[in-house]
């Protein structure tokens, strides 16, 4: 069994309080009813299993021959229809870079915990647990910076962690350009112009999250990321050989095997709400490791707050809304119920 205690000093001192705040949260008593085992929606079964995600070779989409290309297209389409999910290699982002970025990502969370809370590292982005939580259920085993790419070309934002930014401005701009393509040709499988995205999804309105889950002596009672579904257009994830994701698909929990060629990527709420359901957001979590510690790193395709999503054909599913409305409304949801609602909110 493993011993938290085991680990080296610097790492216990780098650890947020996470079983202490988990200790907390489970002697108050729950303010907010979560789902049983038998109070869970019609047809959802907890089962897990491991799932091969359709894996994209995405060298394909500039191939001379317009079969090839129409296929590469037509495959990322129909994993983003029937999975939510899919996985991408020959991707653009050499493996060198992917390697620096992990190295600098370690590095900075080895940061003393006071430091990476007091001291206003990345302009306050850290993030740890989950603050909204009321009840167990509710908490992730977790600590991430959660930093907007606009800030990435800033010297001053990084202070000491230099040799972090020079690596994440490159990851940064290899991430953005990956997004766009693959935004536009999900747009053109619709009948839109490739560049639909272009003007409103501008590098200052996207993000980059960086992720630490820590190993958990309790996770067998735990998640290190709760379920859910992200509310931008597109998400692309780089993950390290842990393992630990897994999404919802035919009512089940699947496992996503890792893959150290592959990037995963899947489908934002918005994107749900634009295609009129034709892509779907899909529900999904990371798994708690009591052996080893996971790191990822998320990149976040968004828009301004004030664009307006609306469905690209008639009739629409959803009412139309700004994003900085639909994430008022689902910070309000978790506040309230202490869940994220999402899209259902948003039904005509």
């Amino acid at each position: 069994m493993h011993d938290p205690t085991s680990q080296p000093v610097s790492m216990i001192d780098s650890c947020p309080p996470l079983l202490h705040h988990y200790g907390e949260l489970s002697r108050l008593p729950p303010q907010i009813p979560t789902p049983e085992r038998n109070d869970l929606p019609d047809g959802i079964v907890l089962m897990e299993e491991y799932c091969q995600l359709p894996l994209i070779d995405l060298s394909c989409l500039s191939s001379t021959n317009e079969k090839v290309r129409l296929a590469c297209a037509d495959a990322i389409c129909r994993a983003s229809s029937e999975w939510g999910f899919f996985q991408v290699v020959n991707h653009g982002i050499s493996p060198e870079l992917v390697r620096n970025m992990r190295r600098e990502q370690v590095k900075l969370f080895r940061t003393p915990f006071d430091k990476k809370v007091t001291s206003g590292i990345l302009n306050n982005s850290y993030r740890w647990g989950t603050p909204t939580a009321t009840c167990p259920k509710q908490f992730s085993w977790s600590e991430a910076f959660h930093i907007p790419i606009s800030k990435v070309f800033e010297q001053a934002y990084f202070g000491e962690f230099s040799s972090l930014r020079e690596v994440m401005v490159e990851f940064a701009a290899a991430m953005s350009k990956l997004a766009r393509l693959l935004a536009g040709v999900l747009a053109e499988n619709l009948g839109h112009p490739r560049g639909v995205f272009e003007s409103t999804c501008q590098e200052s309105n996207c993000f980059l999250r960086l992720n630490r889950y820590p190993t958990c002596p309790i996770s067998s009672e735990i998640s290190g990321l709760v379920p859910h579904t992200d509310s931008d257009y597109l998400t692309i994830l780089s993950q390290d050989e842990v393992g630990g994701l897994q999404l919802m698909k035919d009512s089940k929990w699947v496992a996503v095997k890792p893959n150290p060629d592959a990037l995963i990527v899947n489908i934002g709420d918005l994107s749900q709400a634009w295609s009129n359901d034709i892509y779907k957001s899909v529900e999904h979590k990371v798994m708690a490791n009591r052996e080893k510690e996971r790191y990822s790193i998320a990149y976040f395709l968004c828009p301004s707050y004030d664009s307006l999503i609306g469905s690209c054909r008639e009739p629409s599913t959803y009412r139309n809304f700004t994003f900085g409305e639909y994430r008022n409304q689902v910070q309000e949801d978790v506040k309230r119920t202490g869940h994220k609602i999402g899209l259902p909110r948003f039904l005509l």
